[in-house]
């Protein structure tokens, strides 16, 4: 029988009177990854706090025994102490220090209160080795992939003599082959004796390597499926998640694509530092009414670098090129000039770049719209509170009022504020940068239905996203982005994962600027 490394009895967190978790139980086997899923809002993370210890022990009902002991964490520097540690989805490492600083940071390897950093570099170079990455410690972290970030994360936790490695959300920012290298170093990290707890929303990863799944829906456990024998398929998850079979993991919708409304041509853009380096190369597209477009390619590719720098040139130096917009020349040459005349664009950073997190629900909504709910550039509240609760309404919002704090919405809900937002701008033409990253695939599904309702209503929508499964159930035409140029264009019918890699293997970079 297989030995217990954990056990939550009977959790209960309350937050404004409202349950987060209602009488949670929770055990997980010693060398096992034991994936915890369900939708946004339905308590993973909350819990995991609590496990943690950023939530501290007084703070909710309940109990936590880990290996036998029952434990009460004030901090989280408790529960490091007994060898749980987690790993956030936004990563918290300090950008400007080194691989080797960040690691042993608050953990550092010195004689008398002094850093020896010989022995410091030498044992973030063998903590590095673990984790396969061949980087000279003291490389600074702002120079490195978002896809090493993450295995220097594992490194600093395996740092601190981690038992358990709680994750949350590890891959939802890399590429499929990041993806997959992380997800192998997990399963050599089990056979090392490291018991993992995985949340993620891309349950194709939780099917492959997961022992055990847990569901959580509204803040209490649904079931625990043994998928030691891996036989548990995404449909079976789907159907515990949202309590019903989900058929079309894309809704229906039946094109009305009408004449270019938006047109690039020969649109290129320098890097932001340097002067000789071409990001965007000769890049040309166009968009038509009613239409929604994807733009497909490896992280890295300049998918986001396009959308910003054609969005007010948000992005670069050096523009060069011509866009169009309805026949006209269209010249935005920043952000508000861009808004005014019809483009938005919905960042793949929500919580840095799309969002005021401390600010309500309505002042985010209204943020890009300020002059229709202002007289005499002072903001109406009425009109505010109208024009908010109307999305708040129509988006499914899930919220206690338009007067919540978007930082307590859970990640769907967020996205949802993001995109009311931009509507509430009513541009012709909006760019969507990984529109549902982060999400459950039951906010996925509600987020695709907005997209497929507003390109119904006439816009002329371009869509980004890293999951080419997405791209192939909701768009018209998909334009291939390789090393900052377009390698390839496929309409709906000759469109497949096949064809995209095709594309990106066999094209070859100009070699002109």
């Amino acid at each position: 029988m297989a030995e217990q490394i954990l056990e939550m009895r009977n959790i209960t967190k309350t937050f404004a009177g409202v349950k987060a978790l209602d009488e949670v139980s929770f055990s997980v086997n010693r060398d096992e990854i034991h994936a915890l899923v369900g939708e946004n809002g339905a308590g993973k993370s909350t819990l995991m706090k609590i496990l943690s210890g950023v939530y501290p022990h007084d703070s909710f009902d309940g109990s936590i025994h880990f290996e036998g002991d029952q434990c009460r964490f004030r901090e989280i520097a408790d529960s490091e102490a007994k060898g749980i540690v987690i790993i956030h989805q936004e990563l918290a490492l300090i950008p400007y220090l080194s691989i080797a600083e960040n690691i042993f940071l608050g953990n550092e390897r010195a004689t008398a209160g002094v850093i020896d950093w010989n022995r410091t570099a030498v044992a973030a170079k063998d903590l590095l080795a673990k984790v396969g990455l061949s980087d000279n410690p003291t490389t600074r972290i702002a120079d490195i992939g978002v896809g090493k970030q993450q295995l220097v994360e594992i490194a600093k936790a395996l740092s601190k003599k981690v038992k358990l490695l709680i994750l949350d959300e590890p891959t939802a920012a890399l590429n499929d082959e990041e993806s997959s290298k992380l997800l192998d170093l997990l399963l050599g990290l089990k056979k090392q004796g490291v018991t993992s707890i995985l949340i993620s929303h891309k349950l194709n990863e939780i099917a492959r390597v997961s022992d055990a799944i847990t569901v959580i829906r509204d803040g209490s456990v649904i079931e625990t499926l043994d998928n030691a024998a891996r036989q548990i398929d995404q449909d079976r998850i789907i159907k515990s998640m949202v309590g019903r079979e989900l058929v079309d993991r894309f809704p229906k919708r039946e094109s009305k694509v009408g004449e270019v409304v938006f047109e690039v041509r020969d649109w290129t853009v320098m890097h932001p530092l340097y002067d000789d380096r071409v990001v965007i190369d000769k890049v040309s597209l166009k968009v038509r009414k009613g239409e929604v477009v994807g733009l497909a390619g490896l992280m890295g590719a300049g998918r986001t670098e396009l959308a910003m720098s054609l969005f007010g040139r948000a992005y670069g130096r050096g523009h060069r090129g011509t866009i169009l917009k309805d026949g006209k020349e269209l010249k935005a040459h920043d952000v508000n000039s861009s808004i005014r005349q019809g483009l938005a664009y919905m960042t793949e950073d929500r919580k840095n770049f799309g969002l005021v997190l401390i600010q309500d629900i309505k002042s985010n909504i209204s943020l890009a719209s300020l002059k229709k709910v202002s007289v005499g550039n002072v903001i109406d509240q009425g009109r505010e509170n109208e024009s908010a609760g109307e999305f708040a309404q129509s988006m499914r919002i899930r919220c206690t009022g338009i007067d919540q704090v978007v930082e307590s919405l859970s990640g769907g809900n967020q996205q949802k504020v993001v995109l009311s937002k931009w509507i509430m701008a009513e541009p012709d033409v909006l760019i969507l940068d990984e529109p549902t990253r982060g999400i459950d695939v039951g906010a996925k599904y509600e987020i695709y239905t907005i997209i497929n309702k507003l390109a119904s209503e006439g816009k002329s929508i371009i869509m980004i996203s890293s999951e080419m499964p997405e791209l192939l159930g909701m768009c018209d035409r998909i334009y291939v982005v390789t090393e900052g140029e377009i390698s390839g264009e496929l309409d709906r019918e000759h469109a497949s994962q096949e064809s995209i890699m095709g594309c990106i293997m066999n094209h070859k970079r100009r070699t002109t600027a």
